[in-house]
């Protein structure tokens, strides 16, 4: 019996700790497009990511940490230059405080969130160096967004307002990432 009753004990434990941490992998599309009013020709581009998350969950409030490599792509050129193409990827680390607006049960819920984004661009690569601008390798981004959970599926959407100056030679550029991203709860 003293079994039976610590096995029922275990297991009630192990469902409230899953319902108190979440965690899991999560893939993303990224629209990067650069911000600024020193080129005169901008546009964006598509990449991916990738990374891993856990969440605390604290009633209709949630706190949530990610990690993960991604990847940025844009199009600069100043007149009478060519266009360059920079392709730049790198560690992501994710700060999220976010509020369950629509609980759904154990079906999941809608929630709104905003946090704080840092990338470091391990890796920069351009088509060309006739338009060369040297980027910084450091990132700092807001952001906010919207997403639902839906039993072990999480899908976000947020938009990343750059704060770092991108451009160390003193023309201003920052990016503007809108981020669609799916991840899978393992519990």
């Amino acid at each position: 019996m003293k079994k039976f009753i610590l096995a029922l004990f275990l297991c009630v434990s192990m469902n409230s700790f899953a319902q108190l941490i979440q965690f899991g992998p999560q893939v993303s599309y990224n629209i990067t497009s650069p911000i600024s009013s020193d080129y005169s020709s901008k546009s964006s581009g598509t990449a991916m990511g990738v990374a891993g998350f856990a969440r605390v969950n604290l009633l209709l409030f949630y706190g949530q940490g990610e990690l993960g490599y991604t990847q940025s792509k844009f199009s600069l050129s100043q007149t009478g230059a060519s266009s360059t193409n920079y392709e730049l990827s790198g560690t992501d680390a994710t700060l999220i405080a976010g509020f369950k607006v629509v609980p759904l049960g154990k079906l999941g819920n809608i929630r709104i969130f905003a946090g704080y984004n840092w990338k470091n661009y391990s890796s920069i690569k351009t088509n060309n160096n006739l338009n060369l601008i040297a980027i910084e390798k450091n990132n700092s981004s807001i952001l906010g967004g919207v997403g639902v959970d839906l039993w072990k599926l999480t899908l976000d959407y947020r938009y990343l307002a750059g704060i770092s100056d991108l451009d160390p030679s003193g023309a201003s550029l920052k990016t503007g990432i809108s981020n669609f991203s799916l991840g899978f709860k393992f519990l």
